[in-house]
């Protein structure tokens, strides 16, 4: 029987409070600086290294890790690492549950469709670039893990929860020490790369006249955006938010069990089947959401129980501790063992990334390439939201189709990144051939995704 009084009570709270706690020092920080507001580093990943520092500190003073104390449960770190896991999922499946009333075009289909190629052309292209880095590392430095790089397009393309997923199984599968670390490093430096490209366009653009940094793009909320006809009220015999949390839930329940019955029939692929937690997430989330849709119709259900804006209001808070927990989770020795590597896989993602999506900006949306660009190299360098944030500067009411690209593409991006994410698992066994099929995967994505100009001018 546990004492109240307890720290193992006491702990994941104390925890949760600090990283809150850091996201509102984070935000303080960028409204007195200037600098840090001009930046556009996202104030979770502030926050994040408020919490590194401090924790740094702690260590040099006293000789241990600071999360890893009482007052934290005593195994603190652990727990970010766990929060950092069920955050992706949660901040995916709040995404997925969130419903849109618009039709879409053939053209905008074929918008969105080349969105999503270009997502996974650009994850395989960083997993090229990272597998080449890690390999030559490894001739030079044989005790170096070969596959290391195959978390570049985790890390960058993906985001932290994603890298420290992947960098978890090539941590206990395949024997790379410290490989969570070195996954959310990977992922801290893409965020760094999302604020330097970012702030190099952005400058790139106000010198042509394209932008103006004292333009306001905060706006006042219309009604319809918070609520929209026949939903249920606000408040009832139970709270709105508290519907969205249950569907939430609901929906991450069901993907356990998913994930549960796989494992139980296929033993050998348990760790890689519970890193997908939010591919399944969205599955579960996305049946949900057809069941509700089925009773609607039918008139079984007569209110409409969702709410777009809660749910967005949700998975940002689940996205921004995911965020702020995975940079506090990142161990400083392996920053100390790896950091030649992780500044030059850094610097390469960065540059590839950039130029790669910008030549697919121009190439392919031509009628708001600065837009499109904007919102694919801050999504594949930092997250959706550092995306968003890019794309506010030049487009602050939504007014190109960008950002719905954003939001569509997930689903084919889902379905030809599925196989890379599988690949992935084999680099650490087969480090060359998953060099070469990332390539052959490469080309065919691009033929795919300029198939137009390749095939038109075949024909002319």
């Amino acid at each position: 029987m546990n004492n109240f009084w307890d720290y193992n009570v006491w702990g994941f709270m104390n925890l949760l409070a600090v990283l809150l706690l850091s996201l509102l020092a984070a935000n303080m920080l960028k409204k007195w600086f200037s600098l840090l507001q001009k930046s556009l580093i996202p104030t979770s990943v502030l926050g994040g290294v408020i919490l590194l520092i401090i924790s740094g500190i702690y260590k040099a003073i006293f000789k241990a890790e600071m999360f890893d104390t009482n007052f934290f449960g005593g195994n603190g770190t652990a727990t970010l690492e766990v929060i950092t896991y069920h955050m992706l999922a949660l901040g995916f499946i709040a995404s997925t549950l969130k419903t849109s009333d618009k039709k879409l075009t053939k053209k905008r289909t074929g918008e969105i469709f080349d969105t999503g190629v270009t997502t996974v052309s650009s994850y395989l292209l960083q997993a090229i670039f990272g597998m080449l880095i890690s390999l030559i590392v490894a001739m030079i430095v044989p005790s170096f893990f070969k596959a290391a790089g195959a978390l570049l397009p985790f890390g960058y393309g993906q985001g932290t929860g994603q890298a420290m997923n992947y960098g978890g199984i090539y941590e206990n599968e395949f024997g790379f020490e410290g490989g969570k670390s070195f996954g959310l490093s990977v992922a801290a430096l893409g965020f760094i790369s999302a604020a330097l490209g970012g702030v190099f366009h952005l400058n790139l653009l106000r010198r042509r006249g394209k932008i103006d940094w004292k333009r306001s793009v905060e706006g006042k909320l219309r009604f319809e955006e918070i609520q929209s006809e026949n939903e249920i009220p606000m408040q009832e015999s139970i709270d709105k938010l508290t519907v969205q949390v249950a569907f939430i839930l609901a929906a991450y329940l069901l993907s356990y069990l998913l994930m549960m019955g796989l494992g139980n029939v296929l033993p050998g692929m348990r760790s890689v089947i519970y890193g997908f937690n939010f591919l399944l997430g969205v599955l579960a989330a996305t049946l949900i959401k057809l069941v509700l849709n089925f009773l609607t119709k039918r008139s079984i259900i007569k209110k409409t129980y969702t709410n777009n804006f809660l749910l967005t209001r949700t998975s940002n808070f689940f996205f921004d501790v995911m965020v702020v927990a995975g940079m506090a989770a990142i161990r400083l020795q392996v920053l100390a063992r790896y950091w030649v590597v992780l500044l030059i896989m850094g610097i390469v993602g960065m540059i590839i990334t950039y130029i790669y999506n910008r030549l697919v900006a121009v190439t392919l949306f031509k009628d708001y390439q600065e837009e499109q660009f904007l919102m694919m190299y801050g999504m594949l360098t930092g997250t959706a939201s550092t995306g968003t944030i890019l794309l506010r500067e030049l487009d602050g009411d939504f007014k190109t189709p960008a950002a719905e690209n954003m939001v569509y593409q997930n689903f084919p991006a889902i379905i030809f990144g599925f196989p890379m994410m599988l690949l992935a698992t084999l680099a650490p066994v087969k480090p060359w051939l998953s060099l070469l099929i990332f390539i052959g995967f490469f080309t065919v994505m691009n033929v795919i995704l300029f198939r137009r100009q390749i095939f038109l001018r075949k024909k002319r």
